[in-house]
């Protein structure tokens, strides 16, 4: 970077800006965004903290820690990010200023991915509205809005996913390992759409950015760049007892199950043959039988197009 400058002059006229009042922006009902105070400092000081913060005390178990939902493994930088209170450079080099380490390299490879997406947009364009593979524009996607809005709720009864849909509701943020879930889900398990989804991230998540957000899901659905195999569809039972398998993160978010045991919190229809507890619902789909329908949609796809979906465009 470069070096800080002693002093700024002041402009001699100051340009006119819009205000607040002006964006016309009124709470929505009921205003989901009440609580994110408690859980965010914005500005450039409360950027440059949770950097210095990251980098001080987390970094180092950033590799073995950045897949837990259950504990502030990650950096939470992306808003900042996305409001330009502190830029990819700035993090770049505070990073990279430590001791090189497999963590460091790690996550500035993250940082490297963040900017991919940004390439992409500049180059392909609309990313949010847009297919980056043109033979998606024919795929079959399901418009069952019930389902959508099981999903949106976190009412599916899947616990990751739901836990996971109320964690973003609350705080404005998402675990990265549950979004990636939370998309192949409303993707594959219920062939939604991935405008859907991005259409609700972008109006819940504080971090939305105009190139991740759609770079993201076009990823996980399989019609974006470099896309991970259609076949790779996350099974949400195995991913949260992989990844949460104390239950610590579904206890968080969804109370109901709290008093179950690791045991079975990933899967609470099947304690010894009751229905879930509470309210909370039966899954909305099985996902043994939602895999194979993805799959059969996405060969279809693949025979029609003549294998032209398989991931490809690592350089674009």
């Amino acid at each position: 970077p470069l070096p800080r400058p002693n002093r700024l002059p002041l402009p001699k006229s100051w340009p006119t800006s819009e205000t607040l009042a002006h964006w016309r922006l009124p709470p929505s009902a009921p205003d989901w965004s009440g609580g994110l105070q408690a859980h965010w400092s914005p500005g450039e000081s409360g950027a440059l903290e949770r950097l210095t913060g990251f980098v001080d005390r987390m970094l180092a178990q950033y590799c073995e820690a950045r897949d837990r939902p259950a504990i502030d493994g990650t950096s939470r930088l992306s808003p900042h990010l996305a409001f330009g209170e502190v830029s990819p450079r700035q993090v770049w080099h505070a990073v990279a200023g430590r001791e090189p380490s497999t963590a460091g390299d790690k996550f500035l490879t993250e940082l490297g991915w963040r900017e991919f997406s940004h390439h992409l947009s500049y180059h392909l364009g609309d990313l949010a509205r847009r297919n980056v593979r043109p033979t998606f524009d024919t795929f079959p996607w399901s418009d069952v809005e019930a389902d959508l809005a099981a999903w949106q709720r976190g009412r599916t009864g899947y616990p990751i996913i739901d836990a996971g849909m109320r964690e973003l509701w609350a705080t404005g943020w998402m675990h990265n390992r549950v979004r990636m879930i939370v998309a192949s889900f409303l993707t594959k398990d219920l062939l939604i759409d991935w405008r859907r989804g991005e259409e609700w991230f972008w109006d819940t998540l504080v971090d939305a950015d105009p190139a991740n957000n759609p770079a993201g899901w076009q990823w996980v659905a399989g019609s974006g760049a470099d896309v991970q195999p259609y076949f790779r569809i996350f099974n949400p039972v195995l991913q949260g007892e992989k990844f949460d398998p104390r239950g610590a993160y579904i206890r968080r978010w969804l109370p109901e199950l709290s008093h179950l045991p690791a045991t079975t919190i990933h899967r609470p229809w099947v304690t010894a043959g009751k229905p879930p507890p509470g309210n909370y619902p039966h899954p909305i789909v099985d996902h043994r039988v939602a895999r194979g329908r993805a799959l059969a949609a996405f060969r279809g796809l693949e025979r029609a197009t003549q294998g032209v979906i398989r991931p490809v465009l690592r350089n674009v």
